[in-house]
C-alpha cells in the first residue's frame, strides 16, 4: 500500500527528522492538530495536554507529529520549543482550516490547524493517522446558515484514519452523520454501537460499523485504500466511563452558553471556542478535565491504530 508523499519537493512542507525518518522507514507516524493547543484549552492545561498525548502515543511505540504553520512552513512535527511557543505566545495565532493555510503560508503567519487543515497538511505529509478531540459538523440551524464545517469536506478527501471522541457535541449531530454519509466517510464505532458525543459516552445515535480492537481498524482502512476506494475514515471512542459528563449536567450547561453566545452576538469560527470555555466555566473546570481524559485515549487508540497498520504494510 504505497503512501509515501514526495515532501522532499514540497518548499513549504518542513518535517521534524525524527518524523521524516519513521516515514521513510515505515514506522508508525500520529498526526496531532494544533488548535486545541491555541484555541480549546486554557493555559497552562494546553502545553500540558499536548506534550501527555504525545508521550501517550510514544509509549505505544509511535512517533507524534503535531502539526502548525511556523514562519511560512507547514511543520510536521513540532520541537518542544515550538509547542511551547503555540501554547504561550502572546502573538497572534490564526485558526488554519484548509482555506486558511495558503494564506498563513504566504503571510508567514503562525496558525494553529483545524481538523481539516491538519488532514490535509498530514496529506502532503503521507501520515495515515491522526488523533484528535471531536470533529467540527453541521451547526445548528445549519439549514438557514449553510454554516457546516470544512472538516467534513477533508474527512472525506485525506486519505488517513482519524481518531476522535465522535462530533463535537455542540453540533447538530443527526445531521453531521447525514453528511458524512452524502461524504463517503465511515463512521467507525471503537468498541460501541452508540456514537460518543464528545464529553459524553453516549448520543443515542447508532454508528452505522463497530470495530472492536485497532487491527480490526486497520483492515479496514488497508481495504478501503488498496482497492483504489480511497478518502478517509472516522473512527469514535466513547471518553472513558470515569471523567465523563453526565449528559443532563451538559445539556444545560450548553443551552447557558448558547444563550451567553447570542447575547454576545458571537458567530462564525469565534462559536467553538466561545461555547466550549463557557461550558468549562459553567461546569467549574469538570469539562476541561473530561477534554483531556478523551484527548489522550483517542490518542493512544491512534497510536495502536498507526502500529497495526505499520505491520502490514510492504
Amino acid at each position: 500500500m504505497p503512501h509515501h508523499a514526495d515532501f522532499t519537493a514540497n518548499r513549504y512542507l518542513r518535517l521534524a527528522p525524527e518524523v521524516r525518518d519513521a516515514l521513510a522507514s515505515g514506522r508508525p507516524v500520529v498526526a496531532l492538530e494544533s488548535t486545541v493547543i491555541a484555541h480549546g484549552l486554557p493555559r497552562p492545561t494546553n502545553l500540558t495536554v499536548a506534550r501527555e498525548m504525545e508521550a501517550a502515543i510514544r509509549a505505544e511505540s509511535a512517533v507524534p507529529a503535531t502539526v502548525a504553520l511556523l514562519d511560512g512552513s507547514i511543520v510536521v512535527g513540532l520541537s518542544g520549543a515550538e509547542l511551547e511557543r503555540l501554547a504561550t505566545t502572546d502573538e497572534p495565532v490564526a485558526k488554519a482550516s484548509r482555506r486558511g493555510l495558503a494564506v498563513a503560508l504566504a503571510q508567514r503567519s503562525l496558525a494553529a490547524t483545524t481538523v481539516a487543515g491538519t488532514l490535509a497538511c498530514a496529506a502532503l505529509a503521507g501520515i495515515r493517522v491522526f488523533a484528535t478531540g471531536g470533529i467540527g459538523g453541521v451547526h445548528r440551524g445549519a439549514t438557514q446558515t449553510f454554516d457546516i464545517s470544512a472538516d467534513l469536506i477533508e474527512l472525506g478527501r485525506a486519505p488517513a484514519v482519524t481518531v476522535c471522541a465522535g462530533i463535537k457535541a455542540i453540533l447538530d449531530l443527526p445531521l453531521t452523520l447525514e453528511y458524512l454519509e452524502t461524504q463517503g466517510v465511515p463512521v467507525i464505532g471503537a468498541q460501541t454501537d452508540d456514537l460518543p458525543a464528545f464529553y459524553c459516552r453516549t448520543s443515542g445515535l447508532r454508528v452505522p460499523f463497530r470495530a472492536e480492537t485497532p487491527a480490526e481498524i486497520a483492515a479496514i482502512a488497508r481495504a478501503q485504500w488498496e482497492s483504489g476506494l480511497g478518502g478517509g475514515l472516522l473512527v469514535t471512542c466513547p471518553i472513558p466511563e470515569a471523567e465523563a459528563l453526565p449528559e443532563s449536567d451538559f445539556a444545560d450547561a450548553l443551552a447557558q452558553a448558547e444563550r451567553d453566545a447570542a447575547d454576545a452576538h458571537v458567530s462564525g469560527p469565534a462559536i467553538t471556542p466561545f461555547l466550549l470555555a463557557r461550558i468549562g466555566a459553567l461546569t467549574e473546570g469538570t469539562s476541561i478535565a473530561a477534554n483531556r481524559a478523551l484527548l489522550l485515549n483517542n490518542a493512544t487508540w491512534a497510536a495502536r491504530i498507526a502500529v497495526a497498520l505499520a505491520r502490514v504494510e510492504p
